[in-house]
């Protein structure tokens, strides 16, 4: 696979090839890589909830998922900045929203200055060839002490664009909206899951075999 230089990203803009809305800004498009920005939504984890036997602590169950009923949804308006507590997670969605051909995949990795500031981007990994939406970024204050100000539009993680060997079959598209944030491939990871909780893996290999 071969990455992607700056010259290249542009050209499959031009074209409409790859795509980003909001465009993007000359800030943003770096020698091999394009920053994103944090956008103005931001998911805070609830610890408990008031049932009718009282005041429960929230425990996520892996077999059914974290829907957005666990999170509190903070939408900021232009102006605003979203402080997070010392070893507080939060998760941000991009300001940006991407379309990767299906002759690509990107890598998404926090910028270094995002590191030294004490904060983590727990999801550095792979954008699947095909994928449409924005980002969703689970961001972790890793200091004891320190409020960390986070403001919507600063550029705060890098993609990498890979040219695939060969195209893969385009994925289905799909619309995004705060809820899939939190409850996407629910279903796979159910029927998943199920199997790694009875301790069967012989099973689980055996239904669900790469074709």
């Amino acid at each position: 696979m071969a990455i992607l230089t700056k010259s290249e990203i542009l050209e499959r803009i031009e074209s409409g090839n790859l795509s980003f809305a909001p465009s993007l800004d000359s800030f943003q498009l770096q020698m091999h890589a394009v920053d994103l920005r944090l956008g103005f939504t931001f998911l805070v984890p609830k610890s408990w909830r008031l049932t009718d036997n009282g005041r429960e602590a929230i425990s996520i169950d892996p077999l059914k998922g974290h829907g957005s009923e666990y999170f509190d949804v903070i939408e900021l308006e232009q102006g605003q900045y979203f402080e997070l507590l010392p070893e507080e997670y939060v998760l941000v969605s991009t300001f940006e929203t991407i379309s990767v051909p299906n002759d690509l995949m990107a890598v998404l990795y926090p910028r270094s200055s995002v590191n030294r500031k004490g904060l983590s981007v727990d999801l550095t990994g792979i954008i699947d060839s095909g994928y449409q939406g924005p980002l969703t970024l689970p961001i972790r204050n890793n200091t004891r002490s320190q409020v960390i100000r986070l403001h919507p539009g600063e550029r705060f993680c890098q993609l990498v664009f890979e040219e695939l060997a060969t195209p893969v079959k385009q994925v289905k598209k799909s619309r995004w909206h705060q809820k899939d944030v939190v409850d996407k491939g629910k279903k796979e990871k159910s029927n998943e899951m199920k199997l790694v909780f009875s301790g069967d893996l012989k099973k689980l290999k055996k239904d669900h075999p790469v074709r």
